[in-house]
């Protein structure tokens, strides 16, 4: 779901349609944007000339013929859900609907904005569950990555198969209280384990509005050939709640956090499968999720979780690690390339956990970061940004809106700028068919999950532009929550200084074995790593045969 929502008002009354339009527009947690119809027809016909997210429908119109008339509007509209609006004299009427299709009816004498926005936004979530979880853009690119690496080496069709879906997934709708103690809020709560084969199953979690059952299946994917690929004795697993963090107080993600963790506890655990955080999660969200899974043991279960903080058996160097690891394999690239990296540029989309630390430790090897960026927007400045300055206003605002120095340009702009290395660290599907022919780097390490698309990688290629690919580039992450939990099995600590060296030395290692497998078979860098990390698994399946 977007943060924009088009309604279509359908309603005749005046007064009625002056209050619902300025209750939306007040927009509790999305922006919606509001076109009103006054008879049926009229409403059909914006319909067409632009469809909406959803329609809310007083059936007691001038050309309406009650039930009749939903039955007609939903026929054309289907699957866009509908919303009755009723008067306390129209119920059976709105009941009817409801029975027959419609998501939910409003008593518009009753209408506050909150009632009307979370009708708005549940009909929301109703209907894109029933829509089907599994479509989503990310499992699409997952599937057709696994795919061509599976018809280049030739993978037996059952284990290709059997490969293509979760083993185990769950799907869980669950309650939470608001600051408002009276109000609950319901959402979405996913967990899915890709292979179980390898050994426990190891993934984050996060925290975002477009969570889907799709989405955190291919980011499970995704994390089972890159922890095949790095020879970390784990399965990939994801887990997810659809939901907006931004929009939540601390009690409230507390809440959350907790009773995700519960609904979910069976599945996970320090020799099952052991969360992280991810996208909109974080090292407190961690400590939430150990605490509540040892209440329910009745001891700390410290490895339960990893990406917790060092006080409750955290690993030093764990935030910065995915950041880390993606320096550290541009190192290793420019060391092929005979570059100074001191003599080099970078631009670096996304300036959240990932890549801020990319950017720093970039900055530190003397390559000019001239560009950076976030939701909000990018900085460009041809001098190098000042990165002390900009982590100093991040800190206050919380963004980069509002930075002062260098020229502000789109997140499309950025990816555009002419750099030497571009780290995309910020959300997937952002180099497509549409850009890959306008980048002016010759270096794209990506610090994200899925930002490059399939049709991009075949242009980058032809183009001679490099790219490392995510299941190498951002590994750091997964390495050193293997770390964390190793340390957490041997009650034991690390150095920072340990942390690092062992995460440079298995990165090393995992490139070297990607650029050998790219150059005996000719593919590019991440169809070598696909290959590599298929591998691992398929034989790791065929030893351990099929029960029954």
């Amino acid at each position: 779901m977007s943060d924009r929502v088009e309604v279509l008002l359908i309603e005749d009354n005046p007064v009625h349609m002056r209050l619902i339009e300025n209750l939306l527009k007040r927009g509790l947690e999305l922006n919606f944007e509001v076109r009103i119809a006054e008879r049926v027809d009229q409403g059909l016909a914006l319909y067409e000339e632009k469809p909406a997210d959803v329609i809310l429908l007083d059936l007691m119109l001038p050309d309406s013929e009650g039930f009749e008339t939903f039955l007609r509007v939903k026929g054309q509209v289907e699957p866009t859900p509908i919303v009755i609006l009723t008067g306390l004299d129209d119920m059976q009427l709105a009941v009817r609907a409801v029975e027959s299709g419609a998501q939910d009816y409003l008593v518009k004498s009753q209408l506050n904005g909150e009632l009307l926005s979370r009708s708005v936004r549940y009909a929301l979530e109703r209907a894109r569950a029933r829509a089907g979880e599994w479509k989503s853009p990310m499992l699409r690119l997952a599937h057709q990555q696994f795919l061509k690496a599976a018809q280049l080496m030739n993978l037996d069709d059952n284990l290709r198969q059997r490969l293509l879906f979760p083993q185990r997934s769950q799907v869980v709708t669950l309650p939470f209280r608001r600051d408002d103690y009276g109000q609950v809020e319901t959402v979405f709560g996913y967990r899915v384990q890709h292979v179980l084969t390898m050994g426990p199953t190891k993934g984050g979690v996060r925290y975002h509005h477009d969570v889907n059952l799709g989405e955190v299946t291919a980011l499970a994917m995704w994390m089972t050939w890159k922890c095949a690929l790095m020879h970390l004795p784990f399965g990939g697993a994801k887990g997810g709640v659809r939901v907006r963090p931004d929009t939540l107080s601390r009690q409230e993600l507390q809440r959350l956090t907790r009773r995700y963790t519960s609904e979910i506890i069976d599945m996970i655990g320090p020799d099952k499968d052991i969360p992280a955080p991810d996208l909109g999660t974080n090292e407190q969200t961690m400590a939430w999720m150990m605490d509540t899974y040892s209440e329910q043991s009745g001891h700390a279960v410290p490895t339960v979780v990893t990406g917790k903080p060092v006080v409750l058996g955290g690993s030093r160097g764990r935030k910065e690690a995915t950041g880390r690891g993606v320096v550290y394999v541009v190192e290793e690239a420019a060391r092929d390339r005979g570059w100074r990296l001191d003599e080099k540029t970078a631009v670096v989309q996304g300036y959240g956990n990932v890549g801020s630390h990319a950017a720093r430790y970039l900055d530190e090897l003397g390559v000019r970061v001239v560009g950076v960026s976030d939701h909000t927007g990018g900085v460009f400045d041809s001098t190098g940004v000042d990165l002390e300055k900009l982590d100093a206003h991040v800190a206050e605002v919380g963004t980069l809106e509002g930075y002062g120095q260098g020229d502000r340009l789109t997140n499309a702009e950025l990816l555009e700028l002419k750099c030497d290395v571009l780290v995309p660290a910020a959300v997937e599907n952002q180099i497509t068919a549409s850009n890959a022919g306008r980048l002016q780097c010759e270096l794209v390490a990506e610090g994200a999950n899925g930002p490059t698309s399939t049709e991009a990688d075949d242009i980058l290629t032809e183009r001679g532009i490099t790219v490392l690919p995510d299941l190498l580039a951002n590994a750091g992450g997964v390495t050193v929550s293997y770390f964390e939990w190793v340390q957490g099995i041997q009650n034991t600590m690390w150095t920072m200084a340990e942390v690092n060296e062992r995460l440079r030395r298995l990165l090393q290692e995992a490139y070297r074995r990607v650029v050998a497998q790219s150059e005996e078979l000719k593919v590019d860098l991440r169809t070598a790593a696909l290959i590599a990390g298929v591998d691992r698994v398929a034989r790791a399946k065929l030893m351990r045969g099929l029960f029954p």
